[in-house]
């Protein structure tokens, strides 16, 4: 994009890279707990009888260890408390706005590109802003993998569903997928987990080794459950709904006449090319472009190869390109 002349800005999502910093500098912090500063002395107190009071050393440790475990629990939930509804409704329009008045284009409108839930929120700006009447700020939008509705479609997340009713009658505050994915990497050596796992972010050959690893290792973060939540019924009826349940997203895309073009990969497990087509099948005709990237014979598209692929270069990126720029009037 900038080879093309384009003004290029990458969004950081909430709790994430650069934003995930300052969370990180708080994590560091030490805790504060209810032992004393006598408790660093080598000479334990005595009772009266100079027996040692091991119980109540003891409990006081045992104390001291739940007050710094229930300190990190409340610093969970104050720093993972966000939802979708929260990148939608705070975090894109003030990036937005940051990035028109450092480029000051002349329709005052903005290109938007979307990979995953990046798409997801950019349908949703579509929608909400098709449906109220107002401007969304956007002159074309491209989604890579995504989608406001998987019910139809066979996506892999679905493997995820069972930690819905867990995660909300239990209360928990984040899903620590980032932990998770590190943790499994070292498994994934493993001839059958390894191939179900590559297959999850790319077809055979179209990634370089070195990227893949980074990708398991660095790509995925600590989720807030709220979000986890929130993007779960993005496979019940109807698609993904606000936090209220009361704004069906995919329902109101039809209101858009923002040029769209929906990308899809032709293995792409995560988010099939059924998933996405029932998501721009809403839209306008007049609005709509769709593509599935991948041949018979190869090469194939997963989730993450539409945007780190070996090929991408080659085929998916000057067909986004070309689309911008048909309706770049800056």
């Amino acid at each position: 994009m900038c080879n093309q002349g384009f003004d290029t800005w990458i969004l950081e999502l909430r709790g994430a890279g650069l934003s995930a910093e300052y969370n990180l500098r708080e994590a560091n912090q030490p805790h504060i707990t209810a032992s004393d500063p006598r408790d660093s002395n080598t000479n334990h107190e005595t009772n009266d009888e100079g027996i040692i009071a091991s119980h109540f050393v003891g409990l006081q440790e045992r104390f001291s260890t739940s007050i710094v475990d229930f300190q990190k629990q409340v610093d969970l939930v104050l720093k993972y408390r966000w939802d979708f509804d929260h990148y939608l409704e705070e975090d894109v329009p003030a990036a937005m706005e940051y990035i028109r008045n450092h480029c000051r284009p002349d329709d005052g409108k903005l290109l938007a590109i979307g990979h995953s839930m990046g798409g997801i929120l950019l349908y949703a700006i579509l929608s909400k802003n098709g449906h109220k009447g107002k401007n969304s700020g956007l002159a074309a939008v491209v989604t890579l993998g995504s989608s406001l509705d998987y019910t139809t479609s066979r996506s892999s997340l679905k493997f995820l569903l069972p930690l819905v009713d867990p995660a909300r009658a239990l209360n928990v505050p984040v899903i620590p997928l980032g932990a998770l994915s590190a943790a499994l990497h070292p498994v994934a050596s493993r001839p059958y987990f390894f191939l179900w796992l590559k297959s999850q972010v790319s077809a055979q050959n179209m990634m370089h080794p070195e990227l893949f690893e980074k990708l398991m290792l660095n790509n995925f973060c600590t989720i807030p459950a709220k979000l986890f939540l929130q993007l779960s019924t993005a496979f019940q009826k109807g698609g993904l709904c606000n936090r209220n349940g009361t704004f069906y997203y995919k329902e109101h895309l039809k209101k858009s006449n923002i040029p769209v073009l929906a990308l899809a990969g032709d293995q792409d497990l995560i988010c099939p090319p059924e998933a996405v087509y029932e998501t721009v099948k809403m839209i306008p005709r007049h609005s709509a472009s769709f593509k599935v990237f991948g041949e018979p014979r190869g090469p194939h598209y997963a989730h993450y190869d539409i945007v780190g692929g070996r090929l991408a270069s080659h085929h998916v990126y000057p067909c986004v390109v070309e689309f911008l720029s048909r309706h770049d009037q800056a």
